[in-house]
């Protein structure tokens, strides 16, 4: 994706840079919450013109984010990756901007010394490698990368088991990263300095994190795929298509809600399209993103 859609904040002493690989993809609502409709997206008349469309479709971005935080330079997830065979066309074999894009964002590849990855999803861990010749290798070789340790053992369960998921991104994402020693396993009390620490936040997938970040008197949490979509901020409690455990992702959401709405934390939704990143403001006996 074109380096226009570049975006960046900064919270207190940390910067933050949006990386976008797939830009404003429009697509029905039934793909993340199976029973709603266009008439019930319309009737939160907030989600546009930046989140759903007038008919009714909902708006999503795939995308990363790249931190400066005491010195030191972390990637929080890497999208999907170029030249991939994947379960969707849309994703396969992608020919994006994504490393150029992060030089001209002024983080540039060879300089990064971590990446997190949220939850070990393909759209989360793609450009954890590129292809080099027949071979994929670490995109990062300088950098140490940070898997949950619950989130790679039911991965590893899911490909011994011939689980309910596909693992193809597996083959091509994870295995070179541990093959190459690269990995670092961690717990959801780790942090990438004082300023950027973890909080758990299970049911997308069983180790699946949001990134906090608290600096200078501020404070921004980049989600991951706790939520997808601006919606289910109105609706927490509404189980979600995309969650590996519904009944858990939706109490995530309810206690995420709980702790964030009409705060000054900056909420960055990984999925949200732009302007991304917005306050959760109460809405009547529901809340709403109120964008900047």
């Amino acid at each position: 994706m074109a380096a226009e859609h570049i975006k960046h904040w900064r919270i207190g002493e940390v910067e933050v840079a949006r990386i976008v690989e797939v830009n404003a993809w429009e697509d029905d609502i039934t793909m993340l919450l199976p029973d709603a409709t266009p008439a019930f997206v319309q009737q939160y008349k907030w989600l546009q013109p930046h989140f759903a469309t007038a008919d009714g479709k909902m708006i999503l971005s795939f995308q990363a984010f790249v931190l400066r935080s005491r010195g030191k330079t972390f990637m929080i997830d890497t999208c999907i990756g170029n030249d991939r065979q994947r379960e969707f066309d849309v994703f396969t074999n992608m020919q994006t901007s994504f490393l150029q894009d992060l030089r001209t964002a002024g983080f540039p590849p060879e300089q990064i010394d971590g990446v997190l990855c949220t939850h070990l999803h393909f759209d989360h861990v793609g450009w954890n490698t590129r292809k080099e010749g027949d071979h994929w290798v670490p995109t990062f070789p300088q950098a140490r990368y940070y898997f949950g340790r619950e989130e790679y053992a039911h991965w590893q369960h899911l490909r011994e088991t011939d689980g309910y998921h596909h693992v193809d991104h597996l083959v091509d994402s994870i295995d070179p990263i541990v093959q190459a020693g690269l990995v670092d396993f961690i717990d959801p009390d780790f942090q990438l300095t004082d300023e950027v620490s973890l909080i758990p936040t299970p049911g997308h997938t069983p180790g699946h994190v949001s990134v906090l970040i608290r600096s200078g008197g501020q404070e921004a949490v980049i989600t991951g795929d706790m939520m997808h979509h601006p919606i289910q901020l109105a609706i927490p409690a509404t189980h979600g298509r995309f969650d590996m455990d519904q009944a858990r992702g939706a109490q995530t959401r309810v206690e995420f809600v709980d702790r964030f709405a009409d705060t000054s934390t900056l909420v960055i939704g990984s999925h949200f399209s732009d302007p991304t990143a917005g306050h959760i403001v109460t809405d009547g006996a529901s809340w709403k993103l109120k964008t900047e």
